[in-house]
């Protein structure tokens, strides 16, 4: 049970980062939500994969780790562009004044 927990936040650590660097710009996330959001996005990898059977094979479960990947990159996507991300500056926007 604990290894699980702890290899769930491992993995979802890699998967929140790396999706982090494949978005294009600026990511205003959190490092907790970035874990948050590749550890859900491992979780329903994990699920998927298992219910077509794509994680039961011998060595990496590569497709596995790609679909986990590809939910964790639109889940830091979905969550830079409905600003659920954590804002700078006191909430305010970045504006240039003349």
């Amino acid at each position: 049970m604990i290894g699980a927990i702890v290899s769930a936040v491992v993995i979802g650590a890699i998967v929140g980062a790396l999706a982090r660097l494949m978005v294009p710009g600026r990511q205003n996330m959190s490092i907790g939500l970035t874990l948050i959001v590749g550890i859900v996005a491992a979780l329903i990898g994990t699920l998927i994969a298992h219910a077509f059977g794509w994680a039961d094979t011998k060595g990496i479960d590569w497709l596995e780790h790609i679909l986990q990947l590809a939910l964790a990159v639109i889940g830091v996507l979905l969550v830079t562009r409905m600003g659920m991300g954590r804002r700078g500056h006191g909430g305010h926007t970045d504006r240039t004044t003349t």
